[in-house]
């Protein structure tokens, strides 16, 4: 038994050095991030804490227009430049941060103009986040290169010791601050993590180039589209609980919401780990093989979301009565079964998304069927919503993740299926 498993570690040694400290690195990120998020739950009142998630919710959903898919599309061509073209991977960095600094600056000169008029009186505490939009997509940028590269122990390391200092200030500021405290801790953190990651890189090279600046500013558009697509179907429903004033509905289910992300995690980062190998094999055109994992990557997958679904299922209302016993009421026993339909299609999902499709250049066939999908679910979320309440919103959660996992799956095993029978015909 011994020997079985050391095997199986010598074949995937790199797969799994690179995923414990993709591991170590997302906790040194998201680890705080979920830290801040207990804490507030905490200490501040439901209705502040509700206040604090939409807040957030606003702000990530213009942080997605200032990142719009560059860092996944760094990542790919940051792998794929290493193959084929060394003298293009150092623009990365430059051209793509140009993008970046012109889309934050588009974006917050629009929320300086029309932030009163759709926000009302919360926009006061999206102004207190405004710094995000140019931070959290730099650093999502940089964390695509590092990735690219394969230089994961770095990036956790880096990311950990950022992560560890501010494990000891988020509570003080919390505790002393309240609700702008916690919104105000999102810049630092966020502000250093990009300064860091930025000293850590160190390759920064001042170069235009036009083909860099070409080749990934279209495919992180098209990319962006997906993810534009996906937040339509996945997250724009808190901003319609939030627009009828659903702000303790929006806790409650945020709060389930963050558990389970922490579950998906590992199925993120293992496909964020293995996405520049198969950035190698798409180009090598080695299609059967891709083919192949593909397959058993859904059969794993599917096995591994009904499990932790079930179990979920079971233990999440003894956890929340023991740790948030004031989120222990009926409206969180209506919700917890569509956020656990939710966590099982998101699992099924993550690691072949983020670990073949993306990388392998089908953003395309993502941005298509996200899109469409994303704006039938809103129409139904916001119809839904108008005529049963805030449970609308989280029925179109739940019905546009079934149609997403299968639907994409199946037209992405089509694409890959042909392109492997034409390459045997040849």
């Amino acid at each position: 038994m011994i020997n079985f498993f050391k095997k199986k570690y010598n074949q995937h040694k790199e797969v799994a050095n690179n995923f414990a400290w993709r591991s170590l690195q997302i906790f040194g990120k998201q680890g705080i991030i979920f830290i801040i998020f207990i804490i507030c739950a905490k200490l501040l009142s439901r209705y502040d804490f509700g206040i604090y998630n939409y807040a957030l919710a606003v702000i990530f959903f213009l942080v997605m227009f200032g990142d719009f898919g560059i860092s996944t599309a760094a990542s790919k061509y940051v792998a794929e430049y290493n193959l084929t073209d060394k003298s293009k991977l150092k623009a990365v960095l430059f051209n793509s941060g140009l993008i970046i600094l012109g889309i934050t600056v588009f974006i917050a000169i629009l929320n300086y103009y029309f932030g009163d008029y759709f926000l009302k009186d919360k926009s006061v505490y999206v102004l207190y986040l405004l710094p995000l939009l140019f931070f959290a997509p730099m650093t999502s940028l940089y964390d695509g290169i590092y990735r690219g590269l394969k230089r994961f122990k770095q990036l956790a390391i880096l990311t950990s010791i950022v992560g560890l200092i501010s494990t000891f200030l988020v509570f003080f500021f919390i505790n002393n601050y309240g609700l702008r405290g916690a919104l105000i801790f999102q810049d630092i953190f966020y502000g250093a993590l990009f300064l860091v990651l930025a000293i850590g890189y160190g390759e920064f090279e001042v170069k235009f180039d036009k083909s860099v600046l070409r080749e990934v500013g279209l495919y992180s558009f098209i990319y962006g589209v997906a993810v534009f697509g996906n937040y339509l179907f996945n997250r724009f429903g808190i901003l319609i609980m939030g627009h009828y004033g659903y702000i303790n509905e929006i806790a409650t289910y945020q709060l389930l919401d963050k558990f389970f992300l922490v579950l998906v995690l590992p199925f993120t980062m293992l496909g964020q780990v293995v996405a520049p190998n198969f950035t190698e094999m798409i180009v090598r055109k080695e299609y059967s093989k891709i083919h192949s994992k593909l397959q058993s990557y859904t059969y794993v997958f599917i096995l591994a979301g009904l499990t932790l679904g079930t179990v979920a299922y079971v233990l999440t209302p003894s956890i929340v009565k023991l740790f948030f016993n004031n989120y222990y009421n009926e409206l969180f026993f209506q919700i917890l079964p569509f956020s656990i339909i939710i966590l099982i299609t998101n699992i099924w999902a993550a690691t072949i998304d983020a670990g073949i499709l993306i990388p392998s250049g089908f953003a395309g066939l993502m941005a298509k069927f996200y899109t469409v999908l994303g704006i039938v679910s809103c129409v139904l979320g916001w119809w839904l919503t108008v005529k049963i309440g805030y449970m609308g919103v989280v029925y179109s959660f739940a019905i546009s993740n079934i149609v997403m996992v299968l639907g994409l799956r199946f037209f992405f095993f089509r694409k890959i299926y042909h392109l492997k029978n034409n390459l045997i015909l040849r």
